[in-house]
């Protein structure tokens, strides 16, 4: 997505690009998970809850969501409101993303990643 002066900016363009870019990650985790391959399909679950929380913060404010790539920050940029279990669900779920991407880690969460 390029940057955009503020008139220029197409919320609902924006918007329905995170929704669909969010469908597809999903449909790959979903493919992964019936592969058995659960620390990808953790990693395409983090990615499909990052572009919802995107796609709401756009909706919501009528401009780009911050580059990041935390859930955490992502949900309280966009002014979600939070109890304690969603908030640690946002933690885990962004330690996949983490855990998942650097070779250093990934062998041990690998190893940890089950159909539970």
């Amino acid at each position: 997505m390029s940057s955009m002066a503020a008139e220029e900016f197409d919320a609902k363009q924006v918007t329905a690009y995170w929704l669909a870019e969010a469908e597809e990650s999903l449909r790959v985790a979903d493919h992964l998970v019936e592969k058995a391959d659960y620390s990808y399909a953790l990693f395409f679950g983090h990615l499909a809850i990052e572009k919802i929380l995107k796609a709401l913060y756009a909706a919501r404010f009528r401009e780009h969501a911050p580059p990041i790539h935390n859930l955490l920050r992502l949900a309280q940029a966009a002014k979600l409101e939070l109890d304690e279990a969603r908030t640690d669900s946002l933690i885990t779920i962004t330690a996949f993303n983490i855990e998942a991407r650097y070779p250093d880690v990934k062998r041990a969460f690998r190893q940890k990643c089950t159909a539970d």
